[in-house]
């Protein structure tokens, strides 16, 4: 195995090598992200890294930049101390949420991932809204999601199959482990979860023990953790920028920020695949355009009256799909006007240079 492959490059990347396209470059993987500087790794060193101009100029809008996770072909220089990075290998995956705030943006979050794990804490931070929230953005990527149950130590076991319960109602096949950061026996097992040479995400909200998770798995005290607030049981943030990193059994894990506001642009495999006895139903309903909300004959309406479907369930659906179909229409827009602007600006300078 080379040095690349045990940062995660398998088949499906090798298959799709250019080798003409950079005679003179080389393929990393970007494992941190500095808002315009990176750090990259070929396996055997990490190196920092910058964009060229021409990529930077010719980049349209986020998705077009790397994050954690992408790997890249890049010209290495200075006896591998700089990085210089020219395009973007094909991406397996790719999880991406709408900028926090007013701002209509993809927020790349990483690229090339396995498996996502979506950590909720059993304590008040559960949540089976916010879970499908992830759930959503997780499928639309198709990438393989599982939930860790942190701080089982605070519930009783009845509790706990309770809330698994409650997870499989929505997603049956998922798989769930429930464990303790404060219990080795529990960490053990969950080191069995993580799969050598596959890349990892870890997803949840500030709070939930990513951070003492990472710690215990790495055998070190690397990364700080901070108390719950205890007037709202909210975590402060701890990891402020995504990284990968590599456990000592070989898999690969990119850590987080944590998230408290998941908005998503364009999402319609992601939607049918979280709500799939939802999407079903709907091909029974009277109208093809049917919304789902005031029309006569409409099969997931009268569902939610028989009492089939959740009115939690139902009601998280339809905030989720307008709010899709909300970002998605101003992204369009915005993305009409800034082609429109570029246009106006290739059209100034081309005529500027004809004067002179």
């Amino acid at each position: 195995m080379n040095d690349i492959e045990k940062l995660g490059f398998d088949k499906w990347f090798q298959d799709k090598i250019e080798t003409l396209k950079f005679d003179d470059c080389q393929i990393v993987r970007v494992i941190t992200v500095n808002k315009n500087s990176f750090i990259v790794s070929n396996g055997k060193k990490d190196i920092y890294a910058e964009l060229t101009g021409k990529y930077l100029f010719n980049s349209d809008s986020t998705l077009d930049l790397p994050t954690v996770g992408d790997w890249v072909y890049a010209q290495l220089f200075d006896d591998d101390s700089l990085a210089i990075i020219h395009e973007i290998f094909p991406r397996k995956s790719l999880l991406k949420r709408k900028t926090s705030g007013k701002k209509i943006e993809h927020q790349l979050i990483a690229a090339n991932i396995d498996t996502a794990v979506i950590m909720q804490s059993l304590d008040s931070n559960f949540n089976l809204r916010r879970l499908e929230r992830y759930l959503v953005m997780i499928n639309e990527s198709n990438i393989t999601p599982v939930v860790f149950l942190s701080k089982s130590d605070l519930i009783s076991l009845d509790e706990i199959e309770s809330k698994k319960n409650d997870i499989y109602k929505i997603i049956p096949d998922i798989k769930i482990v429930a464990f303790s950061n404060n219990n080795l026996s529990d960490i053990e097992n969950i080191k069995t979860h993580f799969t050598p040479f596959e890349t990892f995400c870890l997803l949840g909200s500030s709070g939930v023990g990513k951070t003492s998770l990472l710690n215990n798995l790495i055998h070190q005290d690397l990364y700080k953790t901070q108390s719950i607030r205890e007037k709202d049981g909210r975590g402060r943030h701890t990891t402020s920028r995504r990284e990968l990193i590599i456990l000592e059994n070989g898999s690969i894990v990119v850590d987080n920020p944590g998230m408290r506001e998941l908005g998503m642009i364009s999402i319609d495999s992601g939607l049918d695949d979280t709500f799939n006895e939802i999407v079903e139903l709907s091909k029974q309903c009277r109208y093809t355009d049917c919304t789902h909300t005031i029309e006569k004959g409409c099969a997931i309406v009268k569902a939610v009256e028989l009492e089939k479907i959740t009115t939690e369930r139902y009601n998280s659906y339809i905030k989720i799909y307008k709010e899709s179909l909300y970002y998605e229409m101003s992204y369009f827009e915005k993305r009409q006007k800034d082609k429109k602007f570029g246009k106006f600006i290739h059209t100034y300078m081309k005529n500027k240079k004809d004067i002179k």
